[in-house]
């Protein structure tokens, strides 16, 4: 199991997502992201508005989950 934050995925705080693979934390940080705009939090919505722009440009979202699989892949275990 391993930790990264909203932020270390491109959001505005700091709360922890955990996973055993880096999808399981980018799974978590897209519904966080979501949840947190539905509630109305206007911090999160540059985050989720840059998260759904990455996947309009594939070149862009894989180098940006490339980027998130080789930061998580440096990550100690918790």
């Amino acid at each position: 199991m391993k930790i990264m934050t909203c932020s270390q995925l491109g959001g505005p705080c700091e709360l922890a997502h955990h996973g055993q693979t880096a999808d399981d934390v980018i799974q978590a940080q897209d519904k966080h992201l979501k949840d947190a705009v539905a509630a109305g939090d206007a911090d999160h919505q540059d985050a989720a508005d840059a998260m759904k722009a990455r996947w309009r440009n594939p070149v862009k979202g894989l180098g940006w989950y490339n980027a998130t699989k080789k930061a998580f892949a440096a990550l100690p275990e918790d």
